[in-house]
């Protein structure tokens, strides 16, 4: 028997074998089960971000109302301190059997975990085991988080024709907004229908429980999807390819530029994200002294906004790219940050609209492109793993903590005396920004191009012809793309017990 070592090396062909065929039903399917399941996660996530006062009142004793925001942020952040472990567990298995079953068990994690917190008593009533309990579901649902967005950004990708992966991952974070959005409803709601007193006593148990019933439809859009074609088929050739059994040394050996890079992607995205969806309702009532439900309402406007375009911005990465959309943002948050928090802090309802608006409208460039840009750093046999490690790190590190060091600094430079101490946002959105402009110089251009270890994918038969056309075409697009050196110079094993490149397994049409 041959080893790899001596399997012959030629100009691999792209045949009709090689190219996936998936159907429009089944795509629909796919990104609308994913999207509304991660609808579902950040409800559940969302929720604890809009009612940081109140819990900070229900489950801390008595004290400094800053300090105690403070310290709910620190809840709020201990949930990120356990997602890369969730990441380093799920991910792995993600790619060893399935994406659908692991999406699926996150979902129950997580609406397990929120609805714990709607049940757990005050601390007049138990004392000290209030935070404690208040801890261990927000690790619960740290935990089950890891495991969520890669997962999710991994299966659209994986089930979109590589010419319209942009807008159909942009459907992910629709779904994200869509949460936030409700969440943010429903304590707006609460808020504005109930006394303070009732909002404390029990309304604030409302949204956390409502998470339960909303988990489980979640679960059940999920478990009725199919696998994701790329990876049943890497499954059928790869069953004993030496590379499963040692995913994380793949990982760390050949794609250590890509992990820094995709860290360096999700630090500028969350960053920025949770500034505004998670940090801002607290900066508007903290520091400025507006009423919680005026800036609630005014960022559940922005968000409504942010739904409507963020196709958009999913169809302009596809037509021009990913680096020009995620440069822009990056650019927009150097120049505009700053303008933009002035407006917000100006005390006019029109000023604080378009300031946040301002900061919305930069953030589509980030969520309506990263869905498609962070899968498409990895190949397919540890795809699943290495984004939810290396997306979940940053998260942890930079993104979560966003709000607590916000509030944190802010605290720090009041105490000082400083004047400039309510324009810390502004300057940390900036330095965010610099470096997620770093990030993105180095990442590679892959719009219209197939994901690595893939074969082509379309969304007709009628498209395959074109799309070998194209690749014995030299002087095309695809032909020049970095996904075509690699297949055509990959390795063609003889015999079937040689072991092949994570590139090299056999294409057929999915859905079929």
């Amino acid at each position: 028997m041959r080893t790899k070592a001596q399997a012959k090396r030629a100009r691999r062909k792209l045949t009709e074998d090689d190219v996936t065929v998936v159907e429009e039903s089944l795509l629909k399917r796919a990104v609308a089960a994913a999207a509304l399941g991660n609808a579902m996660e950040w409800f559940d996530f969302g929720i604890f971000a809009y009612l940081t006062v109140t819990i900070s009142k229900v489950f801390l004793p008595e004290g400094d109302p800053a300090a105690n925001v403070v310290a709910t942020f620190g809840f709020f952040a201990a949930a990120f301190i356990v997602r890369p472990i969730g990441g380093a567990v799920f991910g792995p298995i993600g790619d060893r059997i399935g994406r659908q079953k692991v999406l699926a068990l996150t979902m129950i994690l997580m609406a397990a975990g929120t609805l714990a917190i709607g049940l757990i008593p005050s601390y007049d009533t138990i004392g000290f085991w209030a935070p404690i309990l208040l801890l261990l579901a927000r690790f619960l649902q740290g935990f089950s988080t890891g495991g969520e967005y890669g997962g999710a950004a991994t299966f659209i990708a994986e089930y979109s024709p590589d010419k319209r992966r942009g807008f159909m991952g942009s459907w992910l974070e629709f779904g994200t907004l869509a949460g936030y959005v409700l969440g943010a409803s429903i304590v707006t709601g609460l808020q504005f229908g109930l006394s303070e007193d009732a909002l404390l006593s029990w309304g604030w148990r409302i949204p956390f429980i409502i998470a339960g019933p909303l988990g489980l439809i979640g679960l059940y859009l999920r478990l009725k999807l199919e696998e994701t074609p790329a990876f049943q088929k890497q499954q059928e050739q790869a069953q004993e390819r030496e590379s499963q059994k040692t995913p994380f040394l793949r990982l760390f050996a050949e794609n250590w530029r890509s992990l820094v890079i995709c860290i360096g992607l999700v630090l500028v995205f969350n960053v920025t994200d949770y500034m505004l969806l998670s940090y801002m309702p607290t900066y508007l009532e903290q520091n400025l002294g507006e009423d919680s439900t005026f800036g609630l309402i005014l960022i559940v406007i922005v968000m409504i906004l942010m739904m409507v375009v963020i196709t958009f911005g999913g169809r302009l990465s596809d037509r021009f790219g990913r680096r020009p959309v995620l440069a822009a943002g990056c650019i927009g948050f150097i120049v505009l940050s700053w303008p933009a928090l002035q407006l917000v802090q100006s005390g006019t309802g029109v000023g604080v609209f378009f300031g946040l608006l301002i900061l919305g409208l930069v953030l589509v460039t980030f969520t309506s492109t990263m869905p498609s840009t962070l899968p498409a750093l990895f190949p397919t046999i540890i795809r699943y793993g290495a984004l939810a490690i290396a997306f979940n790190v940053s998260v942890s590190l930079f993104g979560g903590t966003t709000p607590l060091a916000t509030s944190a600094l802010i605290n720090a430079a009041q105490d000082a005396g400083f004047g400039w101490a309510e324009d810390i946002p502004a300057f940390y959105l900036m330095a965010a920004a610099v470096i997620g402009l770093v990030a993105v110089y180095f990442t590679k251009e892959t719009a219209s191009s197939p994901l690595m270890g893939s074969g082509p994918t379309v969304a007709s038969e009628d498209e395959v012809a074109g799309v070998i056309k194209d690749y014995n075409d030299p002087t095309s697009e695809l032909a020049q793309s970095d996904w075509a050196k690699e297949f055509s110079t990959s390795e063609i094993p003889i015999i079937s017990g040689d072991v092949p490149s994570s590139g090299d397994a056999p294409k057929e049409p999915a859905g079929s």
